[in-house]
């Protein structure tokens, strides 16, 4: 991932604020008016003194009483208002922020999720979103209500004299700036090392559930442990180094809110025994600063908690950037399905050629098997006729218009394409198969595995077409899992399918039926098939053999 300025970073998760706005001067509004008043119930109660005793400009003790009785209740009903308003503002932005994500993942997917780790992208998704709450709800608007109350706070010490302005301008500085500036630069990369840790066990922990079977087969679980053991105890070091960088935090701005006081004491002593100020300016002011840290406390500790909101950020955004291997194409003439040919084609993948000046005639209408060994460029032809990569040289074309100039939708709407692995979902088998076409009718469905030679395997279960698979198709052989993925093939009806290994899982018997399905399927569409089996190969009226990238 390309190491981003945090401060850009920053700027464009504030940005993201912008359709919210109005709402965000209303948590700010709420949140000063909330702080003056619990600032103001001491001065009010210093002010009481001062009435009680016959001094100073102050309002009558009934008043006065009647005014912390308002501003008790206010303050409730302002900090409700504000933390009401920051939440919503903080959790539709998730909301927005995750459908950026997804939309980049759609886009990005399949090239450029092959090499990532799954479980890396779910803590991505899940945690580090999560984390940008803090951001939203406790940061922008605290910072804002923190300058605006203590602009107050300030001028309202002032008016009893500048000297006692100017110390608790100082004093705010130092806990609601210096202090998170000289904390946030000491902890350095740290949140940036917790978060990709975080990543890292999160796929190491789902790459360990998928793998369990194996672990207990051959007796791996305990180096797996081992490995577990230490990727959690380095996240617990990170987050230790963290939690002692908090703790040294608020002790030195307890500290410097401390030393602020006994300034602001002296001060107050100083300026009153020398005539400058009278007794309600030494009483009110000490109060008024001693009342006021409330803001800047919830600044000071941004030195820490930003850093692993800083880190999330840049994880997110990161994959929000990130360019697609193939953008889709809009706004083309629509496109029918009438042949395909690959010309001259190579393509490299991270370095190494993996096709090598490829050539087929793929006519309409017919079946077109492709044989070679593993790794020979059979499944990576496929993938680049369904354009999940661009290809490095040459040209792929369908109805003699090159894929990189007909709409991406009416590319899929043409190519029905089934991977060597079927992807399932935790849903029931009818809906897994609806994938295919989400309109099909039932009787469709049914049909469609009837072609897969499903349909009686299905009736044999409890529920029948309303059988739960499990996640990842847990429950189901790997026959069964393939011949559902056939079976969304057969329902999708494209004009051209891209076969990957369609058979492999799958017994003599059941390969039989499957077969006379496909050769029936072959009347009225195109067929690419690519299998190791010689069975499966007979129905092809046409095979291509390669080895080493090309056609041999």
């Amino acid at each position: 991932m390309k190491k981003q300025n945090k401060a850009i970073i920053l700027f464009r998760m504030l940005k993201l604020v912008r359709p919210l706005t109005g709402f965000m001067l209303m948590a700010i509004f709420f949140g000063t008016l909330g702080f003056l008043t619990a600032q103001f119930i001491p001065v009010l109660g210093g002010m009481a003194i001062l009435s009680g005793l016959g001094i100073g400009d102050v309002p009558s003790f009934s008043t006065i009483v009647l005014m912390l009785l308002s501003f008790a209740i206010l303050r409730s009903i302002f900090r409700f208002a504000e933390q009401r308003t920051n939440h919503y503002i903080a959790f539709t932005l998730l909301a927005i922020i995750r459908d950026k994500i997804f939309q980049a993942l759609r886009k990005l997917c399949p090239a450029k999720l092959e090499g990532k780790d799954k479980g890396d992208l779910i803590s991505l998704i899940t945690s580090d979103v999560e984390l940008l709450e803090v951001f939203y709800a406790h940061t922008i608007s605290p910072i804002c209500i923190a300058i605006v109350t203590e602009t107050i706070m300030c001028i309202f010490i002032g008016r009893y004299h500048p000297l006692l302005g100017l110390l608790a301008l100082l004093a705010f500085v130092l806990v609601g700036v210096v202090l998170p500036i000289a904390i946030s630069k000491r902890s350095g990369n740290t949140g940036d090392v917790l978060r990709a840790e975080a990543g890292a066990l999160s796929a190491h922990m789902l790459e360990s559930i998928r793998g369990i079977d194996d672990t207990l087969q051959y007796s791996y679980g305990q180096k797996r442990l081992s490995e577990i053991s230490d990727k959690t105890r380095e996240l617990s070091e990170k987050q230790g180094v963290l939690s002692k960088l908090t703790g040294t935090n608020m002790a030195i701005a307890n500290m410097l809110i401390l030393i602020s006081d006994i300034a602001m004491l002296a001060l107050c002593t100083y300026l009153y025994w020398t005539g400058q100020v009278d007794f309600d300016g030494f009483l009110i002011p000490l109060l008024a600063l001693m009342s006021s840290f409330g803001p800047v406390t919830a600044l000071s500790a941004l030195g820490t908690t930003l850093q692993n909101t800083v880190a999330s950020g840049a994880r997110v955004l990161a994959i929000i950037d990130e360019v697609p291997e193939t953008e889709d194409i809009t706004g083309k003439e629509a496109t029918s399905f009438d042949g395909a040919k690959v010309e001259n084609v190579s393509f490299s993948y991270t370095g190494e050629d993996v096709l090598k000046d490829v050539s087929i005639t793929i006519p309409e209408k017919r079946i077109i098997g492709i044989v070679g060994k593993s790794g020979c460029g059979k499944s990576t032809l496929l993938k680049l006729l369904m354009r999940f990569w661009k290809v490095s040289e040459g040209q792929i074309s369908i109805s003699g218009k090159n894929i990189d100039e007909i709409n991406t939708d009416d590319l899929r709407d043409m190519e029905n394409y089934m991977t060597q692995e079927t992807q399932l979902f935790k849903d029931t088998i009818a809906n897994n198969i609806r994938i295919g076409r989400l309109d099909a009718t039932d009787e469709e469905v049914i049909e469609a595995c009837k072609k897969a030679s499903l349909h009686d395997f299905i009736m044999t279960l409890p529920n029948g077409y309303d059988t739960e698979v499990g996640e990842l198709g847990s429950t189901l052989s790997g026959g069964e899992r393939q011949r559902i993925g056939l079976a969304r093939a057969f329902l999708h009806n494209a004009p051209f399918m891209l076969l990957d290994e369609p058979t492999s899982n799958l017994d003599s018997l059941n390969e039989a039926v499957i077969l006379k399905s496909l050769k029936n399927e072959a009347k009225e569409k195109t067929v690419l098939l690519v299998s190791h089996r010689q069975s499966t190969m007979r129905i092809a009226d046409e095979t291509i053999a390669m080895a080493d990238g090309r056609v041999s």
